[in-house]
């Protein structure tokens, strides 16, 4: 390992003849894929070409040390690739969301619009207006009444009253 940390090529293809089956093994186990374990395998010894300076054999043998390198890049391998198939897959869970049909809430919003205009031509005329103030010109309750110039208390009742009409007309259940 001295000799491959000062860039010996010998020493270095010494050392990759063995260890580069235990290296590609323990790729394929992890990884389970042949060819990205292939690359794996050429990433630790290329990684141990490098680092060969940091190996110290007081911490375990060169073996070890070797074997290290190789799982921490195979489970890298494994968790980028998992990583990549989740983006993958919220894209298409995304790209599978129902299209809005324009159309179809055009003619729903048009029926409402409708059935809340014949609603409120059941209404006395008194409540009619009340309503009207309050919910399309968005008046409050005493507004309304110094609109109408009527006491507060009879809006409130019309408005109430007028209200539970509209309700029981569009079929709305409390």
């Amino acid at each position: 390992m001295a000799r491959v940390a000062q860039g010996d090529q010998d020493a270095f293809s010494a050392l990759y003849d063995a260890v580069a089956g235990t290296v590609f093994g323990i790729a394929v186990k992890v990884v389970r894929d042949r060819a990205q374990s292939e690359e794996v395998a050429q990433e630790v010894m290329i990684d141990v070409w490098r680092q060969a300076a940091r190996y110290r054999p007081d911490q375990g043998s060169v073996m070890a040390w070797v074997a290290t390198i190789a799982h921490r890049r195979a489970v890298d391998r494994v968790r980028s690739a998992q990583a990549s198939a989740n983006r993958e897959h919220d894209m298409g869970v995304r790209g599978q969301e129902r299209p809005f049909d324009e159309v179809s809430e055009q003619v729903e919003t048009r029926l409402e619009r409708d059935q809340v205009k014949r609603c409120l031509r059941r209404l006395t005329e008194l409540q009619r207006q009340a309503v009207t103030l309050a919910y399309y010109q968005g008046l409050t309750y005493r507004e309304v009444a110094e609109t109408l110039q009527t006491p507060l208390p009879t809006i409130k009742t019309r408005m109430r009253d007028g209200l539970i009409r509209l309700r029981d007309c569009m079929g709305v259940t409390t």
